[in-house]
């Protein structure tokens, strides 16, 4: 577990959480929770997504790959407790402010956008479709918006929550925010083709 989070990468979920939270005015420390189990979860995606029978990568972030090092078995089961560990981090909130309902509606977010509503649902379908030869742009930005975009909008979505953002912000920062992953996944796929190993890892 430590191997797979600590390999590096930009964080860019916890401080788009974050910086959304102080967005909206918040101030206080039950943030952080959120924090670390948003980049745990984001870190088990990749574990997997690594693993033999997705894409079998051998390296990420310019290291070997969790399963590469440890093997498939303890691949899996690293991916697993990242993501058992990440709503257990994100559940100490309640214990912090146990009067702010924001706490409860980010954690509904949480697990909503990263299950298979989110990011599981859109991986799924992507795993469907290799081979396939009825891809559309339309189910392309389905599998985009899911798969990448679920946890950038449930990143920015928990720190609007817990800073008591209105209905109304709270959409507006679902949309903005999932803009942000189509645009980072397009620009990711464009890397996989064009990008020096050397230099993105």
């Amino acid at each position: 577990m430590n191997y797979s989070l600590l390999a590096g990468g930009k964080r860019l979920r916890p401080m788009l959480m974050q910086e959304t939270y102080r967005l909206f005015g918040g101030k206080s420390r039950v943030i952080e929770p959120f924090m670390a189990a948003m980049e745990m979860i984001h870190t088990y995606s990749l574990v997997h997504d690594d693993l033999p029978a997705m894409d079998n990568d051998e390296y990420r972030r310019g290291k070997k790959t969790t399963h590469a090092v440890y093997g498939e078995a303890m691949g899996i089961l690293a991916g697993d407790a990242l993501l058992n560990y990440a709503y257990e981090t994100a559940a100490l909130a309640f214990d912090m402010e146990p009067d702010n309902a924001g706490v409860g509606k980010a954690f509904q977010v949480l697990t909503r956008k990263a299950g298979i509503y989110g990011m599981v649902g859109g991986q799924t379908v992507d795993v469907e479709s290799e081979g396939s030869s009825d891809m559309t742009k339309d189910k392309l930005d389905f599998i985009y918006r899911l798969k990448t975009s679920a946890l950038i909008e449930s990143s920015m979505l928990i720190g609007a929550n817990l800073a008591g953002a209105t209905k109304n912000e709270q959409r507006i920062v679902e949309e903005a925010a999932g803009e942000v992953g189509l645009a980072f996944q397009i620009q990711d796929d464009i890397l996989d083709v064009w990008g020096d190993p050397e230099t993105f890892g």
